[in-house]
C-alpha cells in the first residue's frame, strides 16, 4: 500500500483525528471480522512459516524474512519465498530475489503449490498474517521499537491492522530496535496469559566503508523514513539533510532536483528505495545495504525447528 503515515497515528494520546475517524475504523473491523468467519484456513502438505505485522508499514518484516530464508537453509531446507503480487510491491519482491527463489502469483495459495512443485520444501510468507485462507505452520511478528503500536487505534484511526488482541494467533515476536519493556508490556496485556517469546533485532550497514568521512545527504521513501536516518547517524555517518516520500515512492526527475540540488554532498538511500530508482539516476546514489542481527538468534533458530 502506497501512503504516507499520518503524525497522529504514533502520537501516545488521542487525537481529534482518530476520534473523528473512530467510526470507519469500526467498519472496517466489522468487515475484517466478516471476513475472517466466512473464510477457511486451508492446511497445505509443506510447513509455512508467515512473517507479518499488525502495525502498519515499517516494521522490518522483508529482512526479517530473508534471514529467516538463511536459518532455514542452515537447516538443511530448500526454502522459497512467497509474495502477493501487487505492482507496488515490485521493490520488495527484488529484494528478496537477492535472496533465493521467489513466487508471486495472485493468490498466495497457487505460489505455495507451485513452490512445491519445484522440489521446496518450506516457504516463508512476506507478509500474509492477516491472509485467512491460509493456515501457517509458524508465524513471526514483527513490531519496530521506537513506533511500537502507536496511538493503538485501528486504521484509519491509527497504525493497526488488527486489534492488538490479534497478536495472540502469533508464536513469537520479533522486535527491531533497542529493548522497550513498556512494548513488551502491552503486547503481553493482550495475550491472555499466553507467553510468547521475545526476539531483538538491528540493522546492520554491510557497505559503511563507502559512506565513512563523507557528508551525506539521505532519502528514503519507507513506513519510517525517521528509522533509516537515524540508523545512519547511530552509525556516526555525516547526515547533513533528509528527505522522506511515502512508502513505495515512485521517484521522478522532479524529485532528484530536490535532492540533488548544488552540493559535493553524495547521497544515500535504503536497498528498498534503490530499486524504484530510475537506472539513468542510480549511478549517482548509494544504496545503504543492511542485514538483520537478531540477539539469541540461536533461539530463535531451534525454535523455528520445532515447526519444519
Amino acid at each position: 500500500m502506497k501512503f504516507k503515515k499520518p503524525k497522529f497515528w504514533d502520537n501516545q494520546k488521542i487525537s481529534f483525528w482518530s476520534i473523528l475517524l473512530f467510526p470507519l475504523s469500526a467498519i472496517y473491523l466489522i468487515i475484517s471480522f466478516i471476513v475472517k468467519i466466512i473464510k477457511t484456513q486451508k492446511k497445505f502438505p509443506i510447513p509455512i512459516i508467515c512473517v507479518g505485522n499488525i502495525y502498519l508499514g515499517g516494521t522490518g518484516k522483508t529482512p526479517l524474512a530473508r534471514k529467516i530464508f538463511h536459518i532455514s537453509k542452515s537447516l538443511g531446507k530448500n526454502p522459497a519465498f512467497i509474495k502477493k503480487n501487487y505492482n507496488y510491491l515490485f521493490d520488495e519482491i527484488n529484494m528478496l530475489k537477492v535472496t533465493g527463489k521467489i513466487y508471486t502469483h495472485k493468490k498466495r495459495e497457487e505460489s505455495i503449490f507451485s513452490a512445491l512443485a519445484d522440489k521446496h520444501n518450506v516457504v516463508i510468507l512476506d507478509d500474509g498474517f492477516q491472509d485467512f485462507s491460509i493456515k501457517p505452520n509458524f508465524s513471526v511478528l514483527c513490531f519496530n521499537s521506537i513506533q511500537s503500536v502507536g496511538n493503538s487505534f485501528v486504521i484509519p484511526s491509527g497504525p493497526l491492522r488488527e486489534p492488538l488482541r490479534s497478536i495472540s494467533r502469533a508464536d513469537c515476536i520479533v522486535i527491531n530496535g533497542e529493548k522497550n519493556l513498556e512494548l513488551e508490556s502491552k503486547l503481553n496485556e493482550n495475550l491472555n496469559k499466553k507467553k510468547l517469546p521475545i526476539f531483538y533485532s538491528k540493522y546492520i550497514i554491510k557497505n559503511i566503508e563507502e559512506l565513512k568521512n563523507k557528508e551525506i545527504i539521505a532519502f528514503a521513501g519507507i513506513g519510517n523514513p525517521s528509522n533509516f536516518f537515524n540508523l545512519l547517524k547511530e552509525n556516526k555517518l555525516n547526515v547533513k539533510k533528509t528527505y522522506s516520500f511515502p512508502d513505495h515512492h515512485d521517484y521522478s526527475k522532479k524529485d532528484f532536483d530536490k535532492i540533488e540540488g548544488n552540493t559535493s554532498a553524495i547521497i544515500v538511500t535504503t536497498e528498498k528505495d534503490y530499486y524504484r530508482i530510475p537506472d539513468n539516476q542510480k549511478q549517482n546514489i548509494y544504496c545503504a545495504k543492511v542485514e538483520l542481527e537478531i540477539e539469541n538468534e540461536d533461539k530463535l533458530k531451534d525454535l523455528i525447528k520445532q515447526y519444519l
